[in-house]
């Protein structure tokens, strides 16, 4: 197997922006991307947002790449991967390679998308970090023969259709049961079955839910310093998806470290919601843990008589309760989103009976039982595909 560095086999091009000021440089048919335009599962690209013009090509002297042309981000960010599926342009956030004979082009995407962290760790500068066409032209790979490329490709592309399809079928299921609920409840914004409307503030005073809470702000909260490998999780909005909560990815620290802070402390059964920077991931923490442990980023719910964490954790979901939160979130003059405790007593709940709310709730539990089959193919399709871009890669 041969060793090459990418600069001797492929040629690397980047491309500028025309002036956005001139309207007779944009709108056209010819298209011109940037990198906001890839993302994680982006594979084979054959569109842009944004169209430029002849004129433009032909004043601003940009030059296009060709079908199969490999696009790398080299800033903001470092590391996204793409081919072209077409004749294209793009910004001047890209380092381009257009492969020489050598080389498959899906190879190299493989090979480039395997080493993200690799990439990055590359970049330079004080503003912002940016990898150099001379930095991407030195990096070196190992090329087999053609037909052997064309296999680790094959592979790789099957196992990677595999994962989208168990990640879709995750999201078939979480859109069932906001279906479900719409079903059942109706839309909140209606209200046609005349629920009880509630704000959160009287909710609590009717022993429904106690007071919402967020984790330690300013000097008490823990710092990076502080983390451990197993401990108490430490969670933080990005540790929240929709529907779920990422105990294994999230940051730890000491049951000693936790039991010196205020506040925080979220147990089973607590339906979490974000409410600062991202606003609005919300799920039902399901866990073995005595307690976690909340950043500020994360409110928690705890509910007491009268409604079921599953119907709390679905009524946060909705187009209703979400656009509530998103208008608070963004009324307080901050420029970091932010929906505080104090402002969210003001949101509004909607009340079903609770024998309706349990019937709801034994549905999530079935549609959770999917789910868990579901992840569990996921995660062991995944750690063969990570094995593999290792084996063929690393």
């Amino acid at each position: 197997m041969a060793k090459y560095k990418l600069g001797d086999i492929c040629e690397i091009v980047s491309g500028s922006t025309p002036k956005t000021g001139i309207d007779e440089y944009w709108d056209g048919n010819i298209k011109w991307i940037t990198p906001a335009e890839l993302n994680d599962d982006t594979y084979i690209i054959n569109d842009s947002v944004r169209k430029i013009t002849e004129l433009a090509v032909m004043k601003t002297g940009l030059s296009s790449f060709p079908k199969g042309t490999v696009i790398l981000s080299s800033r903001a960010p470092i590391g996204k991967v793409a081919i072209a599926g077409c004749e294209m342009y793009c910004n001047q956030g890209f380092k381009n390679l257009i492969c020489s004979d050598k080389i498959n082009s899906k190879y190299l995407y493989w090979f480039l998308k395997g080493n993200t962290a690799y990439l990055n760790s590359l970049g330079r500068g004080a503003t912002f970090k940016e990898i150099s066409k001379r930095i991407v032209s030195e990096i070196e790979i190992n090329v087999p023969n053609i037909e052997k490329q064309e296999e680790v490709v094959s592979t790789l592309e099957k196992i990677s259709e595999i994962i989208a399809l168990r990640k879709k079928e995750l999201r078939d299921l979480d859109d069932l049961i906001k279906a479900r609920f719409v079903e059942m409840f109706g839309n909140p914004i209606t209200n046609p079955k005349g629920y009880t409307k509630i704000t959160v503030e009287e909710a609590i005073e009717a022993g429904y839910i106690e007071k919402p809470f967020d984790g330690n702000h300013g000097g008490k909260h823990p710092k990076a310093s502080e983390y451990v490998e197993t401990g108490i999780p430490f969670l933080m909005a990005n540790n929240v998806n929709d529907g779920t909560v990422d105990l294994a990815n999230c940051s730890f620290i000491t049951e000693r470290r936790a039991n010196r802070l205020d506040k925080g402390f979220a147990k089973d059964n607590d339906v979490l919601i974000t409410h600062k920077g991202t606003i609005g991931r919300t799920a039902v923490l399901r866990t073995d843990y005595k307690f976690v442990m909340l950043t500020p980023q994360v409110a928690a719910y705890r509910v007491k008589r009268g409604i079921t964490s599953e119907y709390l954790c679905g009524y946060f979901g909705t187009d209703y309760f979400q656009n509530d939160m998103k208008m608070l979130a963004s009324s307080g003059g901050s420029t970091r989103a932010y929906a505080g405790i104090t402002a969210q007593l003001k949101l509004r709940l909607i009340i079903p009976p609770l024998d309706e709310q349990r019937e709801y709730t034994d549905f999530v539990h079935q549609v959770d039982k999917s789910k868990v089959a579901v992840q569990k193919a996921l995660d062991e399709t995944q750690l063969l595909f990570d094995s593999l871009m290792q084996q063929y890669f690393g």
